[in-house]
């Protein structure tokens, strides 16, 4: 049989597709044992997240199928989030007419997203992420819950909690990650040699962050046991909320999860205000635009959604395509999905 003639196969092992069946069973009884709905949201929406990193895929909904390029825009989701956040606020309509509704509500999903430009030895641009929702749950709270749900998964004992600054004390001795200048993190970079891509903006001390993160600090986490990484900077809250940390400086409400140095969660204690949202979306598409890229509707139903009012929550979304491979010892994501994107 030729390559071309294989080419049908999948690239994962039957035991592999058996131990990912297993733990989406154990994943889904870990969630309904604890009182969660599943739920389910479109994967295509008129919506999307506007992310100056993530760059979802558009579709055209056309009318009129010999004129396929005409029509409107629609993106598939590279996240559920914008739908379970208007679930969430919908239920909170419905609570106030229903007595008999629960006091509080916890959504879960299992559902494929979509990000483009997304290929490599961890990612795929189809992948399944379980994303969920905790009414009036803690910061502290979510963390532990994390923790929970990766220990009944991977069976690796309890994760260590280890704040965004003391990650980058470990790894890189600076002391104040938070109130390094951009000198100092060029300093840390040049002092271990970094590959420094010329598209790295010079001005912009979250591209410094990030290139620190991914090339030295991450590698270093979850070795001896699962960590989740928590309180990152201000300017990278995404969808999060801002609080002081223990130093009194304003930081991200936001964790992430990672496991023999691979991110498998990222976390927020969820932002409420549209106000801020629509701040955040406009700073994201100037960024995007500065950088060539297109930009994303930063209007949509979830900024109504929180003005209708968003209930206090906590939300998280895994990547469950690399827990598998975490339980299943694999190095590559091909190994643990059937048909990846070259075989799709």
């Amino acid at each position: 049989m030729t390559a071309d003639e294989s080419s049908f196969r999948s690239t994962a092992p039957w035991h592999n597709l058996f131990l990912r069946a297993q733990l989406l069973v154990r994943l889904r009884a870990f969630f309904q044992q604890r009182g969660f709905i599943e739920v389910e949201t479109p994967l295509l929406s008129a919506d999307t997240v506007v992310d100056c990193h993530l760059d979802p895929f558009a579709v055209t909904a056309y009318s009129d199928p010999t004129k396929p390029h005409v029509g409107s825009t629609y993106w598939l989701q590279t996240s559920p989030e914008f739908g379970m956040k208007r679930l969430l606020a919908d239920w909170i309509v419905d609570a106030d007419r229903h007595c008999s509704l629960p006091s509080s509500l916890a959504i879960f999903q299992v559902t494929k997203a979509f990000r483009a430009a997304e290929v490599g030895s961890q990612h795929n641009p189809e992948f399944t992420m379980v994303e969920w929702y905790k009414q009036n749950e803690s910061y502290q709270d979510a963390m532990q819950f994390l923790s929970q749900l990766a220990e009944q998964l991977l069976s690796l004992g309890p994760a260590q909690l280890t704040s965004y600054r003391k990650a980058f004390q470990n790894a890189l001795g600076i002391a104040d990650v938070h109130a390094a200048s951009i000198a100092e993190l060029q300093q840390a970079a040049s002092q271990r040699k970094l590959d420094i891509p010329e598209s790295l903006r010079t001005a912009d001390k979250d591209s410094w962050l990030n290139l620190l993160m991914a090339m030295v600090v991450e590698p270093t986490l979850g070795r001896t046991a699962p960590t989740i990484l928590f309180d990152y900077p201000a300017s990278q809250a995404a969808l999060a909320q801002l609080h002081n940390d223990e130093s009194g400086t304003t930081v991200a409400a936001r964790f992430e999860l990672y496991v023999q140095g691979i991110e498998l969660a990222n976390g927020y204690f969820e932002l409420l205000d549209p106000e801020e949202l629509e701040r955040r979306n406009h700073t994201a598409n100037q960024i995007r635009q500065s950088e060539g890229r297109f930009t994303l509707p930063a209007r949509s139903r979830l900024i109504d959604a929180m003005r209708s009012g968003l209930p206090s929550c906590s939300g998280v979304a895994l990547g469950f395509d690399r827990i598998v491979m975490i339980a299943a010892g694999a190095s590559k994501i091909d190994q643990v999905i059937p048909f990846p994107w070259h075989r799709a």
